[in-house]
């Protein structure tokens, strides 16, 4: 059960690139989607029985993978409360993208390539986030990095489509050189590369450095700071942000898997699993905190003047990872956790209901072309209501719950870099309010200002496109509400050994005596 849930988008992937020619369009449609039907009952699965049960799980495979001079590596599959969580965001959020593409993509010639692409996307997502060890995890890594040019450069024939895919993946190369170097440094002081093994020395080397020319460095803080720089090309952090709104060169459900559930959270995600490191490096964790919050400001105030739908909600995800990480910053490794994953619901709603808008209005994606459609599409002007209000965080739909948080737990550590982050998140949160309801009312409220030959076609999301729009609606209106005291509830013993925050306070007590 546990590793059908990784198998299944691996065999899709394998059978559509292989035998797609035979199976045609509707073979591999309904190969793909089933296949990712049953990964996410696997995942509800797992989902109940790590998380809400405690049973933790690792799967490894008993043969040596790497076996160099007394070093071994397994290939392990670690599931606790983290990648439980992860799993269900990224298998749920792809069979929905899967079922939507069924019908966006209906017309295109290659549909049966765009959907193994959506598979291999999927598996190595799950490769990363399914991990026992830094080697597996940087397959997966740059898995998914690979996935992405291939779905963003997916229509190859278009000059933009190819630039915007190269610039993916070579912005990306500088936080890949990030981690590579976090794992050789890893290795060097550890001599193991296993997370079991790292997390449990970690305290043990925490006062070791290195010596650079006379410039003493601590290993740890070393190792952190390239884990930070690799997290900040992924998530698209101020300063490697640069690919993350050309990507919406591709398919609009390429655009709602990227950015919604996975590929711009494994940034986040590697912070979390790192959460053992970082504890025992103050200084990059202020780094951290201070990059969120200015990239926070700063795609925030970038969204409020884009005009094309999709930069719109593209800065706003680059908005919201920056909440995630200075909440991370803060080490505050829950909230954090909370906001991914209700970010992921409200972003992918969003974005898969831009594509239903652009679906209808042949391919036009300028709002300043729009106007007047909340009367011709009344569905898609209310899906796009809620999952803006969830952005916003209006109160009581599922956004509230985790972004208030974040502010407030910014607001009650009483540090220049904590107060520095609460003023931008504040401010941002502003911006946020004010660009989602610019997009409403250029969209759907304001006179008609697009061709009269689109008007006269628009039609509503077909039942295919449809019906994932209202599941992820009634997610981004229940699910914080229903899941806030698991995830962050005082007391809760969900997380477990998956996430670590170090008592400062008694270490200071233990070293002042």
């Amino acid at each position: 059960m546990y590793l059908l849930t990784v198998i299944l988008p691996l065999t899709s992937f394998l059978i559509c690139a292989l035998f797609g020619r035979f199976l045609g369009s509707i073979g591999c449609i309904l190969l793909t989607t089933s296949n990712m039907f049953f990964s996410v009952l696997c995942t509800f699965f797992i989902f109940y029985e790590v998380n809400f049960c405690g049973s933790v799980c690792t799967i490894p495979f008993f043969y040596d993978w790497i076996n160099i001079d007394g070093f071994r590596l397994f290939f392990e599959f670690r599931f606790d409360a983290l990648t439980a969580s992860m799993l269900l965001i990224i298998n749920f959020i792809s069979f929905l993208v899967h079922m939507y593409s069924a019908s966006y993509m209906e017309h295109d010639p290659h549909q049966s390539r765009f959907m193994s692409y959506l598979s291999l996307f999927t598996f190595f997502m799950l490769v990363l986030v399914t991990s026992g060890n830094f080697v597996q995890l940087f397959i997966g890594w740059e898995g998914v990095g690979l996935a992405s040019y291939l779905l963003i450069n997916f229509w190859y024939s278009r000059l933009q489509a190819n630039k915007s895919g190269l610039k993916a993946i070579i912005v990306n190369r500088f936080g890949d050189l990030g981690l590579f170097i976090a794992i050789a440094a890893i290795f060097d002081v550890f001599h193991s590369l296993e997370f079991s093994v790292v997390f449990s020395l970690t305290p043990l080397v925490s006062s070791e450095v290195y010596n650079f020319f006379g410039f003493e460095i601590n290993k740890i803080s070393f190792i952190c700071f390239f884990l930070m720089l690799a997290a900040i090309g992924k998530s698209a952090q101020l300063g490697l942000h640069i690919w993350l709104p050309d990507a919406m060169e591709g398919p609009t459900p390429v655009s709602a898997l990227i950015h919604a559930a996975t590929m711009v959270t494994a940034g986040v995600f590697l912070l979390l699993r790192t959460s053992h490191l970082l504890e025992y490096s103050p200084s990059v964790l202020t780094y951290i905190t201070i990059m969120g919050a200015l990239t926070a400001f700063f795609a925030a105030t970038a969204g409020l003047l884009q005009n094309d739908l999709k930069r719109v909600i593209a800065y706003s995800t680059c908005s919201q990872l920056g909440y995630m990480f200075f909440c991370c910053g803060i080490s505050n490794y829950s909230a954090s956790m909370f906001h991914l994953v209700n970010h992921a619901f409200f972003k992918a709603l969003l974005f898969l209901s831009a594509g239903a808008i652009i679906h209808a209005l042949n391919d036009e994606q300028d709002m300043r072309k729009m106007g007047g459609l909340y009367k011709i599409l009344p569905f898609t002007y209310v899906m796009v209501f809620i999952g803006s209000l969830a952005l916003m965080g209006f109160p009581f739909l599922t956004g509230f719950y985790s972004k208030d948080v974040i502010l407030e737990l910014t607001r009650t550590r009483f540090s220049f870099s904590s107060g520095f982050a609460y003023w931008l998140g504040a401010y941002s949160a502003f911006c946020t309010a004010f660009y989602s309801l610019r997009l409403i009312s250029m969209t759907f409220l304001m006179r008609p200002n697009g061709f009269k030959k689109h008007y006269e076609n628009l039609h509503e999301a077909p039942l295919l496109m449809g019906l994932p729009l209202a599941i992820l609606a009634i997610f981004s209106i229940f699910f914080g509400y229903i899941f806030k005291d698991l995830f962050i509830g005082l007391g809760t013993p969900l997380w477990g050994n998956a996430l670590y925050i170090k008592d400062r306070k008694s270490t200071r007590l233990n070293s002042s005596h």
